[in-house]
C-alpha cells in the first residue's frame, strides 16, 4: 500500500489518495517513516515483522493447508511466545489461508449378496492404545492416463495411517496390499483383539480378504450400507487426502507420480501433521507418549 501511494502521489496527491483507499494520510506518514528507518516502527510492527516469516514458513512447510488453529500450535510447539488472534491477523495481511475440504464422496460399492459381519465399533473411533481398531476405506483419483485407486489403514488410536496402496485397479489384491503392509508394520499380536472395520465394499467382504484377516487373528467389523457414519473416521482420511494432496497439487499426470505424493503425504501426515482431536500432536509422538508412560509405570511398579 506505501508502495502504491508513492508511485502515484505525485498526480492525485496523498490526502486524496488515502480518502479513496481509505487510510489516514497520518497512518501513510508514519508507515512511510518506518520503512525508511525501522527503529521508529511501533513494538507491535517490528514484531510483526518478526514473526511475518515465521508464519509464512509454516504454512510451506505443511502442503500450504494449515489455517489458523494449526499454524498457531504449530508456532508455539516451535517456542514462539504468540497469540492465535496474531496469527489470524498475519495470515490475512500475507493472504494466506487453510484448506477448505469439499463434500465426501462415496467410492465402495455395496455388496448385500454376501454375508458379512456385525458392526463391533458403534462410531466409537477412538481406541485406547495401538493395535486395537483398525478402520479401512478407499478412494479414486483422477489422472490424465484415467482413474487411480487409494486405500488406507488407519489405526484409531492416534490416526496414523498403517498401511496404504495406490492402484490402477479397484479389485480386491490392492486393499489387501494395504492391509499387508499394516500387518507387516505394526506386527499385531493375534491375542491383543485387534478389530478391522470397514465399509460394505465387496473388495473388503470378498473371501480373501476375511480369510487374511483370519489368519491374523482379526476380528472383522462392517458398519451398516448406506450410512457414511458407521466408517467416518476412514472417510475422515480419505477427504484430508482429496484436500490436502489430490486437489492442491493436481492435476496428476500419471500413478507413478501420484504414488511419491501420497508417499510424502502419508510420512507428514503421520510425523509431522499436528490433530487436534489427540491433543495438536503428531500421530507418531501421540504413540510415542503412550509408550513412554507405560514404560514409566513399569519402572515405578
Amino acid at each position: 500500500m506505501i508502495t502504491f501511494i508513492e508511485d502515484q502521489r505525485v498526480v492525485y496527491g496523498v490526502e486524496s489518495i488515502c480518502r479513496v483507499l481509505p487510510i489516514a494520510p497520518s497512518t501513510y506518514y508514519h508507515r512511510l517513516a518506518c520503512y525508511a528507518d525501522p527503529s521508529k516502527a511501533s513494538g507491535r510492527a517490528q514484531r510483526d515483522a518478526e514473526l511475518r516469516p515465521e508464519v509464512q514458513r509454516v504454512w510451506d512447510d505443511n502442503y500450504q493447508v494449515y489455517g489458523v488453529r494449526k499454524a498457531w500450535h504449530q508456532l508455539k510447539r516451535e517456542g514462539f511466545d504468540v497469540t492465535r488472534c496474531t496469527v489470524q491477523r498475519l495470515m490475512k495481511q500475507i493472504g494466506i489461508r487453510g484448506a477448505v475440504r469439499g463434500k465426501v464422496v462415496k467410492t465402495t460399492v455395496p455388496d448385500t449378496s454376501v454375508p458379512c459381519p456385525r458392526d463391533k465399533v458403534n462410531r466409537i473411533f477412538r481406541a485406547p492404545a495401538p493395535n486395537l481398531l483398525w478402520v479401512s476405506d478407499f478412494t479414486y483419483v483422477s489422472t490424465w492416463q484415467g482413474f487411480v485407486y487409494v486405500a488406507f489403514v488407519i489405526d484409531t488410536f492416534a490416526d496414523r495411517i498403517v498401511g496404504w496402496r495406490v492402484s490402477r485397479s479397484a479389485k480386491t489384491d490392492f486393499v489387501l496390499d494395504a492391509l499387508e503392509q499394516a500387518l507387516h508394520d505394526r506386527r499385531p499380536v493375534q491375542e491383543s483383539g485387534l478389530i478391522h472395520h470397514s465399509d460394505h465394499g465387496g473388495q473388503y467382504l470378498s473371501i480373501r480378504y476375511t480369510e487374511r484377516l483370519a489368519e491374523a487373528g482379526i476380528e472383522p467389523s462392517v458398519g451398516s450400507v448406506g450410512d457414511s457414519y458407521d466408517n467416518a473416521l476412514a472417510e475422515t482420511i480419505n477427504g484430508l487426502y482429496k484436500t490436502e494432496l489430490v486437489h492442491k497439487q493436481g492435476p496428476w499426470r500419471n500413478i507413478q507420480d501420484l504414488e511419491m505424493a501420497t508417499l510424502g503425504w502419508v510420512d507428514w501426515v503421520n510425523n509431522r501433521r499436528l490433530l487436534g482431536p489427540i491433543g495438536n500432536i503428531p500421530p507418531a509422538e501421540a504413540e510415542e507418549n503412550l509408550y513412554a508412560q507405560r514404560d514409566v509405570l513399569e519402572l515405578v511398579a
